[in-house]
């Protein structure tokens, strides 16, 4: 699709469009999708109003299919599942944003409605390949684990972790390489094949590509979220609301964790409702502005959405305020790692694991780290404590490799 011609310039084919996305998309993350957008012009914004010009439905979550044909197709792929019914659930229920976008342009009447575009609308709109495009033009995991017999879909994707590897796209479904990335895959699986360990490998492929590796890495470490709140005993002032009126901070320090539960019970990973969950966490921290566990779980929010400064200053004023939440520590070494600045990421594993020695997590990417800072003999306990504390987690028989 060409884009429209003004003044003797071709603009951006998204120029002028707020763009609102709802439900899971599965050509695209969403950090990527709102880069897209800005990159062709538009702008993004979190909730439907009446200044939104455009409203994406993701193709894995909500909306009703367009047409019985669609819905028949739905139907016969949630048969596949073994979740059929909580997909069909899903997939028919529309969206708070869907719904808000519909009343409006009910409401708007003859003026300029609010576009509503399927993903694969979008994607042709944009000029980005639908995910069956890119199964054609590129490398899934699948294809590259069935192709290199000796690369674990693990390994593979511990190679994507240590920046060895760099998907040209990432889908829920999964993750795809270019032809050039074919190279690199083929020397650690012929390494692998002539009985190398596997950390040697990674060792080597690192150091080839030392240089690169602090600009382009990528933690994609899920941030710890607190579940429940707690006040710890003898707290100091700053963890108490300012007493102007006992009863009225008594009354706004009740309402601020009421608003924290609401929040916690939408933040739950599902995009849909990650806004609402924001807002339901400033609303806490509003009424309590020394609220620990908000300001970590709406931090958690930034960071999954690419907005590492906001992340990063809340996490620091969370450890300012009380620091004794591992959480806090934990998630800002996330932070500093996606930075390159691993001795801070270093330090900040350290203290989460100091409080709180069982996290299994804190030990799998404070020895991810120390492997990156060329100190593998540091790293081996944590290798080790990973398997104590996750047998069955999903990194175990790598940390098992590491370890030896």
């Amino acid at each position: 699709m060409s884009s429209p011609v003004r003044d003797g310039q071709v603009r951006p084919p998204l120029a002028g469009q707020l763009v609102v996305f709802t439900g899971k998309l599965s050509s695209l993350g969403r950090k990527d999708a709102h880069a897209l957008v800005m990159r062709l012009g538009g702008a993004t914004a979190g909730d439907v109003s009446a200044k939104t010009t455009m409203l994406v439905v993701g193709a894995e979550g909500f909306g009703p299919a367009p047409n019985e044909d669609d819905a028949d197709a739905g139907r016969e792929a949630e048969t596949d599942s073994p979740v059929a019914s909580g997909v069909s659930r899903t997939v028919r229920e529309k969206s708070h944003k869907l719904k808000r976008a519909e009343e409006l342009n009910a409401q708007q009447g003859s003026s300029q409605p609010i576009q509503i575009l399927t993903e694969e609308e979008f994607c042709r709109l944009a000029g980005v390949p639908t995910p069956d495009t890119l199964k054609r033009q590129y490398y899934s995991v699948r294809d590259v684990v069935a192709r290199y017999r000796a690369l674990r879909e693990d390994r593979v994707r511990y190679l994507v972790k240590c920046g060895v590897l760099r998907p040209v796209a990432r889908t829920n479904a999964d993750t795809f390489f270019a032809f050039p990335d074919l190279a690199v895959i083929k020397q650690a699986n012929d390494g692998l094949a002539q009985g190398v360990p596997f950390r040697h490998v990674v060792r080597a492929l690192i150091a080839a590509r030392q240089g690169q590796l602090e600009l382009d890495f990528r933690l994609d470490a899920a941030p710890a979220k607190i579940i429940t709140l707690r006040r710890p005993e003898g707290a100091g002032p700053a963890a108490t609301p300012p007493k102007i009126d006992g009863q009225i901070a008594e009354r706004d320090t009740a309402l601020a964790q009421e608003y924290f539960r609401a929040a916690s019970a939408l933040d739950e990973g599902d995009d849909s409702t990650q806004d609402e969950a924001a807002a339901a966490y400033r609303e806490a921290l509003e009424l309590d502005p020394s609220l620990v566990p908000a300001l970590i779980n709406l931090a958690n929010i930034h960071y999954r959405l690419d907005e590492i400064a906001e992340a990063q200053a809340l996490y620091e004023r969370a450890i300012g305020l009380q620091p004794d939440f591992f959480e806090a520590h934990f998630n800002l070494g996330n932070i500093y790692h996606d930075l390159g600045r691993f001795a801070d990421a270093r330090t900040c594993y350290r203290e989460a694991l100091r409080l709180n020695a069982l996290y299994a997590d804190a030990h799998f990417y404070l020895a991810v780290t120390l492997e990156k800072m060329g100190l593998p003999q540091e790293a081996r306990p944590h290798w080790r404590s990973y398997q104590q504390l996750a047998p069955q987690g999903e990194w175990v028989e790598l940390a098992r490799e590491f370890s030896e």
